[in-house]
């Protein structure tokens, strides 16, 4: 029994520590203002911006809901176990039981709690692009589409295709995905970086072993109503959707790819219905990319002082997959690997990210 309140007592100030990091409060008070906000008459005139809103409003309420719940769960378990009978052992072992439950519980919340960087809660723009490996690499973009569709699948994101284009003989040579869902940056940001897959080749009639390439860039999507871009900058062209799509794909000059001409940043959809929602889809893309550009310039300036580059060469791998001669996948940052490789190309990429985000808390 001393066992079972001492680890209930640490539970508590685990508790303790987390809500003071979460802040709740400021959360109460941002979903009161967007409950004010969706009752004024003129609310759903903009449907995009509505929409938005409205799932920040239910992520908000799940999230709050979810540590409201805990709290009162770890208090009523505190107040049995103050009040136990210590001689009813059925009783004891019941708590036990009970305590251990609410501690994973505990410990699966527990970490959001890595999330802390600017642009953890937002949603993302993922683009995977095949690099050097002809064939191979474009079947290995199409791979880790299916990974990240799977992970998505998994923990409740929502993904859509804003672009892709196939390969001539399989898979695809890049592909852009919108992924929405509560610290869906915070998750994806881990997977920023080139990508090498070692295998038999099926493309090859020998069955070599090929090494092939896949560039990833994750972008959190960033509203950002102080950054002001002159349409004069910008460059909109429309062309004729390819891939996979509604009706009017194939049919109509409806994908738009927007260039920003100062900078060269480029932005396309081609799988909304219209070319309007194209447009206003590409367009947030490009902002997001601008903003995080702006971003990195200042972090740039300050690494400069410091003597350290921050940028990302192409070439230079986050990650190996190898399936042949042996399995094995491994994260160079953080030297977590797996040997279940099947597993993570599954979706279960959960151990690498929480290593990642671990790794990066501990650096700082």
């Amino acid at each position: 029994m001393n066992d079972i309140k001492e680890k209930a007592e640490g539970l508590c100030q685990s508790l303790e520590k987390a809500l003071a990091l979460l802040n709740l409060e400021n959360e109460r008070i941002e979903l009161a203002n967007i409950k004010n906000e969706s009752t004024r008459e003129d609310f759903w005139q903009d449907q995009q911006k509505a929409q938005l809103i409205m799932q920040r409003l239910s992520e908000l309420k799940k999230h709050i809901e979810t540590w409201d719940e805990l709290t009162n769960e770890i208090n009523d378990l505190t107040e049995l176990i103050e009040a136990a009978d210590e001689t009813d052992q059925a009783f004891i072992n019941e708590l036990k039981a009970n305590l251990d439950n609410i501690t994973a519980k505990f410990q699966k919340c527990e970490f959001e709690l890595l999330f802390s960087e600017k642009y953890d809660s937002s949603n993302v723009i993922c683009s995977i692009s095949a690099g050097s490996g002809g064939t191979d690499a474009q079947d290995w973009a199409e791979m880790l589409e299916r990974m990240y569709l799977r992970f998505c699948e998994n923990h409740g994101f929502q993904a859509q295709i804003l672009d892709q284009t196939t390969g001539e003989e399989a898979g695809l040579k890049s592909v852009t995905l919108k992924i929405s869902g509560y610290y869906a940056y915070g998750y994806f940001k881990s997977e920023h970086g080139v990508h090498r897959l070692v295998r038999l080749s099926p493309y090859d009639a020998d069955k070599a072993r090929h090494t092939s390439f896949a560039l990833v860039e994750i972008l959190p999507e960033i509203d950002n109503e102080d950054l002001v871009i002159d349409e004069k900058d910008l460059r909109i062209d429309v062309y004729r959707a390819g891939g996979h799509g509604g009706q009017s794909v194939n049919t109509t000059d409806s994908a738009v790819r927007i260039t920003h001409t100062p900078t060269g940043i480029t932005a396309t959809s081609q799988n909304e219905r219209s070319q309007l929602q194209n447009k206003e889809s590409a367009f947030r893309v490009l902002k997001s990319k601008l903003v995080k550009l702006a971003d990195e310039k200042k972090i740039s300036q300050i690494s400069e002082l410091k003597g350290k580059p921050i940028s990302a060469e192409w070439g230079s791998q986050i990650r190996s997959y190898v399936l042949h001669p042996y399995t094995m996948v491994k994260d160079v940052r953080t030297n977590f690997e797996t040997s279940d490789a099947q597993s993570v190309l599954d979706g279960k990429i959960d151990d690498f990210i929480e290593a990642y985000l671990r790794h990066n808390t501990l650096s700082k």
